[in-house]
């Protein structure tokens, strides 16, 4: 393979480990928001505090992930955005909700924050289930009829629920007292229907791609493929019973939100494993849809850049805002 052949590779994997990292980074904050509504004044402000320095840096990844799917397979972006126009938009409304809401509860009269907690709450699931939609119908190519839409229609209610789960793991890791407490009960409470969630798309995604099907569930390729599932079950497994001791709210207050990356970032592997070389299923795969090379080469460049910046700069954001999470002040 020469570099025009490995190119389209490489971008193809870098767009997949920036939506990965958007989906975990700014999954946890988004599960925060969808938990706002379940806390005092008190604990909200907390909440807040716990993700506020690091909620809209996260997106990053997302603006990361898009542009190089806009810029070095463009033929697929047409196609995508084509296809997810509605459910994009909707997602868009819902982030910069998020955004308004964040700055205008700070300076809101006493009367006005309750307005401004639902916003931010109303944004984070308008966002949740649209990226929900957006996965599900990606995943089976935007095929048409009634079963890819219930298909996506249930992803659409699963992955926020995946995002409460992680968003409660990250308030057990970075808050304490009776927070932290409530924490762990919204963690159990959103556990099931992250397990039930799973192997019901385990189960229908199969059903509904032929060629996930013929990847999965030949011989020796389901063999090969075992251990992707079994570290899944084991990630969950250790989540809950993790969650269920008292060291959860001390020393291994870190293990839940570790349990829950594993199993977005494993859940990961096997959707990169189901959808490759294909850039959309089915019908276009990286070559067809990749610049020419001597852009891509020109691109490489910027990536090679801008890439470790903004992976340095994440880390040390993470290091400096490490610890517990402080009330709100303002002065």
């Amino acid at each position: 393979m020469n570099w025009g052949e490995a190119l389209p590779v490489v971008f193809l994997g870098l767009m997949g480990l920036a939506m990965l990292a958007y989906v975990v980074l700014d999954g946890y904050d988004l599960g925060v928001g969808l938990l706002l509504h379940r806390a005092t004044d008190a604990e909200k402000d907390t909440m807040i505090s716990s993700i506020g320095p690091f909620w809209d840096a996260n997106e990053t990844w997302l603006v990361l992930g898009v542009g190089i799917l806009l810029i070095a397979f463009p033929k697929a972006h047409g196609m995508v955005l084509t296809a997810l126009y509605l459910p994009v938009a909707l997602m868009l409304v819902g982030l910069i909700l998020r955004g308004v809401a964040f700055d205008f509860r700070v300076k809101a009269q006493d009367q006005h924050k309750p307005l401004w907690n639902f916003a931010f709450f109303a944004g984070s699931g308008l966002a949740a289930a649209a990226q929900g939609w957006m996965l599900g119908r990606y995943i089976t190519g935007f095929a048409p009829g009634w079963e890819y839409a219930l298909f996506a229609a249930v992803i659409a209610l699963l992955l926020p629920a995946a995002y409460v789960l992680l968003g409660a793991a990250w308030l057990i890791l970075k808050t304490e007292g009776a927070l932290q407490k409530r924490a762990v009960r919204w963690a159990k409470l959103a556990w099931p229907p992250v397990v039930l969630g799973m192997a019901l798309i385990s189960i229908a995604t199969p059903w509904v791609s032929e060629t996930v099907r013929q990847k999965w569930f030949t011989l020796p390729a389901f063999i090969a493929l075992m251990p992707i599932p079994a570290a899944t079950l084991a990630a969950l497994g250790l989540t809950r019973a993790v969650l269920d001791m008292p060291q959860v709210l001390a020393r291994w207050c870190w293990v839940p939100l570790a349990g829950v990356v594993a199993v977005f970032v494993l859940g990961a592997v096997g959707l990169a494993y189901s959808l490759f070389p294909y850039v959309v299923m089915d019908t276009l795969t990286a070559w067809d849809a990749a610049s020419a090379p001597e852009s891509l080469l020109v691109i490489a460049i910027g990536c090679a850049i801008t890439v470790p910046a903004i992976v340095g700069y994440t880390i040390f954001s993470y290091r400096v805002f490490a610890g517990k999470a402080q009330p709100l002040s303002y002065g």
